[in-house]
């Protein structure tokens, strides 16, 4: 337990705590500007910027803000949301405060709603996301000349978002029309266009663009009517050469849609995000910390652990920032380990065994693990020992030594290499990206 009466220690604690848990849009629009007032009487005051942010938390987030309001303080806190007024506003600081001027003009100028954040400048390369970057930087460069259309796909807090927000500050720059959303957004002006009569209106909006960008399409795979809508729109705009961008949490083949539209993504680009390799988190980490007293050697502590995506990777940052404001420390190594142990103190059920790994590379690749471990040098035993030490390093994060031990006894330094050339064939061959792919599919089905 760490005692403490601060109102805003314990709030800025929480918020390092709160970044983890919810999605980032939620986290950004309800809570990121929220002021803490004070603590009297085990009640904690926080302004927000409105009523309707107010509201919001008080409805929908009480009880996740609550939680994590008791993990900093280990106190039972009654919270309560306020609107601030003028002098409330200005304890923002200063940048928060020219956001929301920046945010206020752009929702009066109709301006697409895009992340002043997620630009190309700010997105780590990496060799699990370069190819889809270059595309990104491509159909920015020429829009509906190149990929078009391009569809993006990865697992969460991985990049897609970022990417499309990057493209449409691009195009903007170049005096495009676009727009940016979610598909459950176009489904629900859709929607609303079909109950209000003004479907007319809805044409006009959405094809009468230079680019259209739209996120997580796999929302509206069980919804036929929102279908035939975005089919419409889709086409449209493609046979006029505009620009469409996809992102999605799987290939567009796994995701149900209909089979006219299928066709249609299967006949532009599409490309995958993995998660980072351990080098991209260390730059990652090194980009967010650019601007803070973090030693070396804790960033590399941090990146060595195993993050399920970016997003909870920066959290890591966060939550040892907040906790070390809380307590009062400098942030050291070990005070940065404990401040986030508890992220990785799960259960290890899902935990990825090496064997594991050995076993599927086997039966996927036909090479004997005794093959694998061995010092045979024809192309197919090289390449699934290169695969295998690979994986062991990334996915089951392991040394590279210990993974030379495992193999055979053999060099750390061959470990290495053979990663680093995984690395730069996965950048150019599409079809070993597939492969590796469908190997930690195969991997996770049988953790």
């Amino acid at each position: 337990m760490l005692p403490t009466n601060n109102a805003k220690t314990i709030w800025s604690a929480t918020l390092g705590l709160l970044e983890l848990e919810i999605p980032r849009p939620n986290f950004e629009t309800w809570l990121k500007h929220t002021v803490a007032d004070s603590l009297s009487d085990n009640k904690l005051t926080i302004y927000t910027s409105s009523p309707f942010a107010a509201e919001m938390l008080e409805k929908r987030l009480y009880s996740t803000i609550s939680k994590a309001v008791y993990k900093i303080s280990k106190q039972n806190i009654e919270i309560v949301f306020k609107v601030s007024n003028s002098s409330q506003h200005s304890q923002l600081p200063e940048r928060d405060k020219t956001n929301k001027i920046t945010q206020d003009k752009a929702k009066n100028n109709d301006s697409p709603k895009l992340n002043k954040y997620f630009t190309f400048k700010n997105f780590i390369r990496g060799s699990n996301n370069e190819l889809a970057l270059a595309a990104a930087l491509k159909v920015s460069e020429n829009p509906g000349k190149v990929y078009n259309p391009l569809y993006l796909y990865s697992e969460v807090g991985l990049g897609k978002t970022h990417l499309l927000h990057s493209i449409g500050h691009e195009l903007v720059k170049k005096g495009k029309k676009i727009i940016y959303l979610t598909s459950e957004t176009f489904t629900n002006e859709y929607i609303k266009s079909i109950r209000e009569g003004k479907t007319a209106i809805f044409r006009k909006k959405y094809r009468n663009l230079d680019a259209l960008l739209i996120d997580d399409i796999q929302f509206i795979s069980t919804k036929e009517q929102t279908q035939e809508g975005f089919f419409h729109t889709f086409n449209e705009l493609h046979l006029s050469a505009k620009q469409i961008v996809i992102s999605g949490d799987e290939p567009s083949k796994r995701i149900k849609l209909q089979e006219r539209i299928s066709s249609r993504l299967s006949g532009g680009l599409e490309l995958d995000i993995q998660p980072p390799d351990i080098e991209t988190r260390l730059a990652i980490l090194k980009h967010k910390s650019n601007y803070l007293d973090i030693d070396h050697e804790i960033l590399e502590m941090i990146s060595e652990k195993k993050y399920k995506n970016i997003r909870d990777l920066e959290g890591s940052i966060n939550r040892i920032i907040a906790y070390s404001d809380l307590v009062g420390k400098k942030i050291s190594l070990d005070l940065a380990e404990y401040a986030i142990k508890n992220l990785f103190s799960q259960s290890s059920e899902n935990t990825i065994n090496p064997k594991q790994i050995l076993h599927v590379i086997e039966k996927y690749t036909g090479v004997p693990i005794e093959v694998i471990k061995s010092n045979k040098r024809d192309q197919k035993s090289t390449q699934a020992r290169r695969i295998t030490m690979y994986l062991l390093r990334e996915d089951a994060h392991m040394t590279s030594t210990a993974v030379a031990q495992m193999l055979g006894g053999k060099d750390h330094s061959t470990v290495i290499y053979a990663q680093k050339a995984i690395e730069k064939q996965i950048k150019r061959d599409l079809i070993l990206r597939e492969k590796i792919l469908e190997i930690r599919e195969l991997i996770n089905v049988s953790v």
